[in-house]
């Protein structure tokens, strides 16, 4: 549940902290007064789009934030988890920024996420339902979203999805070997040349680096044989050599050891190093033994490198890329020339698919049948509690085309009256029938699936076009909702606010030059007298405040 709502510099409200309690939460107001905005902050914590026009005139950014009772589940700590937030207890925050550029930054515990991921555990926060909800109850696709959400079917739906998408795939491919094939027998000539000219090469990975250090030798093989020549004599063959210099060394060091042992060290240092000296001699000596030119060689190499570097002109730029046209156009080569076998092959897996998507079709449509008989029932239930007893309401299913949400046509009908003919809801129903209906369905779907752990349900002025008793079955209805939900209703009607359990009054004031909405929660006497308003107007008469005392009471 909404344990806490925080708005700082958004619309007309400068700052504005509110406590929701259990149960039913009724927020009232003059019109104009500010009283979605309430509505509007909880949106944001949800994920919905941020607009810099919503900061308070002359402030840098707006603030909202929301503290959360959230029942602990699997997907949701899975969701926290991913997102790399831990928490201790059950309570969670969100929070929402919006600067002056239009750049909204969003937090959960403390910690940056994105407004994808407040979409994503918006289930797990509350359910907004305003008169853009109800509006969208006449598209055919929510119908059929929420049918199929009612029947616990979008698993099946996605398998559906999925095998429809590669069973056109596969068609697709099909008709493209058939049209395709005058061109396709032209392209085999051309791609069996190429694959020709690169199998005659037989390019070898790194072989062009190899043959490169190769032929960098072969050209400079004078120069080589000179520099190893001379430093193998200055280290061994010369008279003056290094091997020579160091012996000489060698044998003053032992004479002087032979007096003063304190260069033996030194002397050590010189043995090795005459080892190593003649270690790097025999090394030079071995080199310039193998070192010898071979010009044919040379040409071989060059002629090599010639060959792959036109492969490479043609058809990559390293020998990797080479390879992998080659495979390529073998590829569609193949399928050129066995393209029978292909069509054969797709043909087959097409049916396949063909049969699969049927059988999960029917399959759907059996599921969504048995769930529109139970969810029109229920409806017409909640409507019978709604002062809409007479109302009829079906979900019909027609076939239709198939898609990848299957092959089923929905829409929702009614009839205000028994014995008149169905109709779907936009050519039937009033703002005011539209606002129950919504509420019917809104309850039966968490009658369901029990608000998939979703206890907190807002209503914004779900009582439009409503009055009278159809109010007062409203109210009844919101407070059945509020024994097992937290609700959160925005209202015009008193009949509706006679059944809050905590009372939020919305009002504007004007505090140093500048209007500022505040909101504040009633005590019973102020409940009285804003009921009172509500049914008499601006003058609270004495005959207004009996009968809200009689809409609390009752």
């Amino acid at each position: 549940m909404l344990v806490e709502l925080m708005v700082e510099n958004y619309a007309v409200v400068e700052q504005a902290r509110i406590r929701f309690q259990e149960g039913l939460n009724v927020l009232t107001g003059e019109t104009g007064s500010g009283k979605s905005i309430v509505v509007d902050s909880l949106s944001l914590l949800l994920g919905a789009r941020a607009s810099a026009e919503m900061i308070r005139s002359g402030e840098a950014k707006a603030r909202v934030s929301g503290i959360f009772s959230v029942e602990t589940t699997p997907d949701i700590e899975e969701a926290l988890r991913s997102a790399g937030i831990e928490r201790d207890e059950e309570e969670l925050i969100v929070e929402r920024e919006i600067a002056a550029n239009g750049k909204s930054r969003a937090f959960v515990a403390n910690r940056p996420v994105t407004t994808a991921f407040l979409r994503q555990l918006a289930p797990a926060l509350g359910d907004i339902h305003g008169q853009n909800e109800q509006q969208q109850l006449f598209e055919a696709q929510a119908q059929r979203e929420l049918l199929d959400n009612y029947a616990g079917a979008r698993g099946l739906r996605g398998e559906l999805a999925r095998v429809f998408a590669e069973w056109r795939e596969t068609g697709d491919r099909l008709k493209q070997i058939t049209a395709n094939e005058q061109e396709n027998l032209r392209l085999l000539d051309l791609w069996t040349f190429q694959r020709k000219e690169i199998e005659a090469v037989q390019p070898r990975l790194g072989e062009d680096a190899e043959l490169e250090a190769e032929r960098k030798i072969l050209q400079n093989m004078s120069k080589l044989q000179e520099s190893a020549a001379a430093a193998f004599a200055l280290l061994y063959e010369a008279p003056e050599s290094a091997t020579s210099q160091l012996r000489q060394s060698m044998k003053r060091v032992e004479e002087l050891l032979r007096i003063d042992d304190a260069l033996t060290e030194t002397g050590a240092a010189l043995k090795q190093a005459a080892v190593l000296v003649d270690e790097a001699a025999y090394s030079l000596r071995d080199y310039l033994g193998k070192l010898e030119g071979d010009p044919r060689r040379l040409e071989d190499i060059e002629n090599r490198l010639e060959a792959i570097d036109r492969l490479k002109r043609k058809y990559g730029r390293a020998i990797e890329e080479v390879l992998a046209f080659r495979d390529d156009v073998a590829r569609r080569a193949d399928e050129i020339e066995n393209a029978s076998e292909h069509r054969a092959a797709l043909e087959k897996r097409q049916e396949e698919l063909e049969t699969r998507y049927e059988k999960a079709a029917q399959e759907l449509t059996r599921v969504r049948s048995a769930a529109a008989a139970r969810l029109s029932k229920q409806v017409e239930a909640e409507l019978k509690s709604l002062a809409m007893s007479g109302t009829q309401f079906q979900i019909e299913i027609r076939p239709g085309a198939q898609t990848a949400a299957g092959v089923d046509e929905i829409a929702f009908l009614v009839s205000p009256n028994r014995g008149e003919e169905l109709k779907p809801l936009d050519k039937i129903a009033s703002g005011g029938e539209l606002s129950r209906i919504a509420l019917a369905l809104k309850t039966a779907m968490g009658d369901a699936d029990q608000h998939r752990g979703m206890p907190t349900l807002v209503f914004d002025e779900v009582d439009a076009g409503v009055g009278g008793a159809a109010a007062a079955a409203v109210g009844k209805r919101l407070k059945a909702l509020s024994r097992s939900n937290q609700v959160i209703c925005v209202t015009h009607l008193a009949q509706i606010a006679g059944f809050a359990d905590h009372h939020y009054a919305v009002a504007k004031r004007e505090r140093k030059g500048r209007t500022a909405t505040e909101i504040r929660e009633l005590a019973r006497g102020e409940r009285a007298h804003e009921i009172g308003r509500m049914l008499s107007g601006e003058h609270v008469t004495p005959e207004a405040l009996r009968h809200a005392e009689q809409l609390m009471q009752g």
